[in-house]
């Protein structure tokens, strides 16, 4: 099962980048184990346009363009619940049982366009503060990692 994120924003070099990728590799040797067997990453940088109506609807259009056809796709977004991490993961093994492939949005500042939202088949929030781009990439790279462990039965999730 392919597990792709694909992000409005890039890292760039430092602390954040450094461990989102340690718990990226963290997420890739032990998602073998679970089913994951292959993890990828597509970055998309801002849209300049002017207006924020058309950044939106640009970035919209990228991220819908890199979707694969049958994705089973979550968009993290304020609007959508918080869950645990122990459902987080249930929803990630029921796909990968499945069979099908997963695809994570991280929009870009200015948000999700509705359209990427009404085809989400999941919102997600990670709470209702506001997250910087690059802190919700190392929170999501954790839950995904933390997520694998719980399948795996691996003790780095205590409950």
């Amino acid at each position: 099962m392919k597990l792709l994120v694909i992000t409005v924003g890039k890292l760039k070099a430092g602390p954040e980048k450094l461990l989102a990728e340690d718990y990226r590799t963290r997420a890739e040797g032990l998602g073998r184990k679970a089913g994951l067997t292959k993890f990828v990453v597509t970055e998309f940088a801002e849209s300049q346009l002017p207006s924020a109506t058309a950044r939106i609807a640009d970035e919209a259009r990228l991220i819908a363009a890199a979707l694969p056809p049958k994705a089973f796709v979550i968009v993290l977004d304020e609007r959508g619940p918080s869950l645990s991490s122990e459902a987080f993961a249930t929803i990630l093994k029921r796909q990968i049982d499945a069979g099908a492939e997963i695809a994570v949005v991280i929009g870009g500042p200015d948000g999700h366009a509705a359209a990427t939202r009404d085809n989400a088949d999941l919102i997600v929030s990670f709470g209702a503060m506001t997250w910087p781009h690059r802190l919700v990439r190392v929170m999501l790279f954790e839950q995904i990692y933390r997520a694998v462990t719980i399948i795996v039965g691996h003790p780095y999730h205590r409950a």
